[in-house]
């Protein structure tokens, strides 16, 4: 699981300062106080024209641009490793299902949720009878094959979850041994379907009185104490667990919208009056729940990535890096020599830029939209780089779909260490985000640092620096 955060150290002045004078005029001053502050010469573009990749050259006069270098010879030392568990409980959506991924291996996704009473004390009449109970998830997406179908079961969970607890991708919750419901569907995204005498936007709607009336007639009959408040009724119902049966082959992983007014649990049922009559169990933000997800312990996945994340074999990592969202697979990078910059005398970091590309073309499954990169200490605890704190546009890795890369900005990181007010520690990028909770089951697969493959020499894992020398 995620351990705890260690607070950046460091916070220098906004390198977005802006100078009317021209900066010609006043160099001795200038070079003096970078020498002195090891405040790296890369400032914002005020305009968003400018490539924010190529930015700080301009802030020199011309004589001084002779001194500035670039160079992508750093040594880069990157593999791949399992990653913890990641916290999953009360997300925006939930995930279910199977997928097949022909490098990755079998991901399957299955979640529990508690239901509360849309209202309290709710009276079912004189001797009534159900006519069906119906658990209902608004669809929000899928990731995979669409038309894949998926096996599912539904089980009564037979101890609490609570709101105020911590729940990671690898917990099963506990639940009774004999499913509710035993069901197969595919995925429909785009279709309304038939609900009564209308139509409703396009869900999952999963009949839980055709494998045995027990657990709706548990409901239809409960005492009027266990009804009468939802803390009573949650002593009496604890929750549900869908739990997604793997696939052998394609399959997909569907996300539910949670928050939607269609994610709920419904009884039909008419009594004495003869009239048919329903009433809706909630999923609120005060129901707890959570998602857990199953890789299959990767003996499904390519040979290769198994060598490398199974059997530690980190040499792999020069020509096949794996980033692997839901709790999978995390990369590691390390900078061993990054202090060896250290050689070209007293310098101020321009840029310092961290590249990486996605070896495949095909975008069946696609790759993250976006990465993280995070610091890890010496005693595992994640934390931030200096350059974030200046932004997504700035620090990046969104994914450039064109050219099929992630970038990541370490301009402020790398000046630091070098001034050694940072100490080297390694980072690790993956595919969620610890920090919001983010959740994505995408994935890729990454051309190393150091690729036999001479096509991909140009295109391997580079950290490129722009410097200036200061005399």
């Amino acid at each position: 699981m995620m351990r705890s955060w260690f607070p950046s150290r460091l916070r220098l002045n906004d390198p977005r300062a802006t100078h009317s004078n021209p900066l010609k005029y006043f160099r001795p001053l200038l070079l003096l106080f970078l020498a002195f502050s090891g405040i790296a010469v890369s400032f914002l573009a005020t305009s968003c024209k400018k490539d924010p990749y190529a930015i700080g050259l301009d802030l020199l006069p011309p004589s001084d641009t002779l001194s500035v270098k670039t160079i992508d010879t750093v040594t880069v030392i990157a593999y791949s490793v399992l990653q913890d568990s990641i916290r999953t409980d009360e997300t925006s959506t939930n995930m279910l299902g199977s997928l097949m991924d022909p490098y990755f291996g079998i991901t399957t996704a299955s979640f529990c949720t508690q239901f509360r009473l849309s209202a309290e004390a709710p009276s079912f009449g004189t001797d009534p009878v159900m006519d069906s109970l119906i658990l209902s998830f608004r669809y929000d997406g899928i990731y995979g094959d669409s038309t894949a179908p998926q096996h599912i079961r539904v089980y009564e969970l037979s101890n609490d979850i609570f709101l105020d607890s911590a729940y990671y991708s690898n917990r099963v919750p506990e639940h009774y041994g004999t499913p509710i419901a035993d069901y197969q569907f595919t995925p429909d995204l785009k279709d309304s379907v038939r609900v009564g005498t209308g139509k409703e936007a396009a869900q999952l709607r999963i009949r839980l009185d055709k494998v045995s009336r027990y657990f709706g007639d548990k409901i239809l009959y409960a005492p009027a104490s266990a009804l009468a408040t939802n803390t009573s009724f949650i002593e009496f119902m604890k929750g549900l667990y869908i739990e997604a049966a793997p696939r052998s082959n394609g399959g997909g992983l569907v996300t539910f919208n949670m928050d939607n007014v269609l994610t709920k649990m419904t009884i039909y049922f008419h009594n004495s009056t003869g009239d048919s009559l329903s009433f809706d169990f909630s999923i609120t933000s005060n129901c707890p729940r959570f998602n857990t997800f199953d890789h299959n312990g990767y003996i499904n996945a390519d040979p290769l990535l198994r060598m490398q994340v199974l059997n530690h074999d980190t040499l792999l990592g020069k020509n096949t890096l794996y980033v692997q969202g839901l709790g999978g697979i995390r990369t590691r990078v390390r900078l061993p020599f990054i202090k060896d910059l250290k050689k070209f005398g007293n310098i101020a970091i321009n840029n310092a830029i961290l590249v990486f590309k996605n070896i495949e073309t095909d975008t069946t499954l696609a790759p993250p939209p976006n990465l993280n990169l995070f610091v890890v200490d010496s005693l595992g605890r994640i934390g931030v780089l200096l350059d974030s704190d200046e932004g997504t546009i700035y620090f990046d890795g969104t994914y450039n779909r064109t050219a099929r890369t992630y970038k990541f900005r370490l301009t402020r990181q790398v000046q630091n260490i070098l001034l050694g007010k940072l100490k080297n520690y390694d980072l690790y990028i993956m595919a969620n985000n610890p920090v919001t909770s983010q959740i994505l089951p995408n994935r890729v697969q990454l051309i190393g640092s150091k690729p036999d493959m001479p096509d991909y020499s140009e295109s391997r894992m580079q950290l490129q620096v722009t410097y200036t020398s200061l005399h």
